[in-house]
């Protein structure tokens, strides 16, 4: 499996965007799932599993 994935998206008239079928296959990303948008006004946007947040949060309070 690949470790970096470029892919180019079109933001529809709704704000949406289609994950590529490639990354939503590396990273397990399926339909209903929900996903965390992280935003830095000077370095971008980034699209994380929620299940990530979950664990980081659980792993972090249980210490």
């Amino acid at each position: 499996m690949q470790e970096k994935f470029v892919g180019i998206c079109k933001v529809g008239e709704r704000g949406q965007i289609v994950i590529p079928k490639q990354i939503r296959d590396a990273f397990g990303i399926k339909a209903g799932d929900s996903v965390v948008i992280l935003s830095d006004i000077n370095k971008g946007i980034a699209i994380v599993k929620s299940e990530v947040i979950t664990d980081l949060t659980e792993n972090t309070l249980n210490q």
